[in-house]
């Protein structure tokens, strides 16, 4: 019997790139025809050209398979200067994976895209995603996504005396003190914002 590996799916792709991740190597076709519940290693031979064909991965000189173009990650290629100027030398330090840098928790996070802009002061504009981690507990400072009166909001947390306060970061809006049922819907673990 001949088993026809799975298409290349998004699902296929996320698990090669947990495996890259967690082992800074992509499986081998024995690892790959267990990672993928495959019986022989026919099928995850088939499985890696089609990855190859579709641009994912390569063979380097030795034969051994590895992401091609930064498909499974974004290299990292140095560190450059915020400050004064400096000479740009470039060097391949990793290859990282945003999901990975920006996401923590990956089953407990979740996006929204912000609308307004309350929360311009902590660098949060009108446009950019922001990462949320729910059932993290708040500490003061944080800034998390809250309901009040049935509204979604940003705002910094603060407990003060036992009460919340919610807090914008932009002196026209008020600070918002619960009088009735708050709901926290989670912690903002990130900003992604787009040029």
């Amino acid at each position: 019997m001949t088993v026809t590996p799975k298409p290349i799916d998004e699902k296929t792709v996320e698990k090669l790139s947990r495996f890259y991740r967690a082992n800074r190597r992509l499986p081998t076709y024995s690892e790959m025809a267990h990672l993928f519940g495959y019986s022989s290693k026919n099928a995850a031979y088939r499985l890696a050209q089609k990855l190859i064909e579709e641009g994912y991965i390569e063979k380097d000189e030795t034969g051994r398979l590895v992401p091609k173009g930064g498909r499974l990650g974004i290299p990292l290629l140095g560190y450059v200067e915020a400050g004064f100027p400096s000479p740009a030398e470039e060097e391949l330090i990793d290859t990282l994976s945003l999901d990975e840098f920006l996401i923590e928790k990956p089953t407990a996070s979740f996006m929204l895209k912000v609308s307004g802009d309350s929360m311009r002061d902590a660098g949060i504009h009108r446009g950019d995603l922001v990462i949320i981690e729910k059932g993290a507990v708040p500490k003061n400072g944080d800034i998390v996504l809250a309901c009040v009166d049935n509204e979604w909001t940003l705002k910094y947390y603060r407990k003060e005396n036992r009460r919340i306060a919610l807090v914008p970061a932009n002196p026209a809006y008020p600070i918002i003190r619960p009088q009735g049922e708050l709901v926290l819907g989670g912690v903002v673990r990130a900003v992604i914002r787009k040029y």
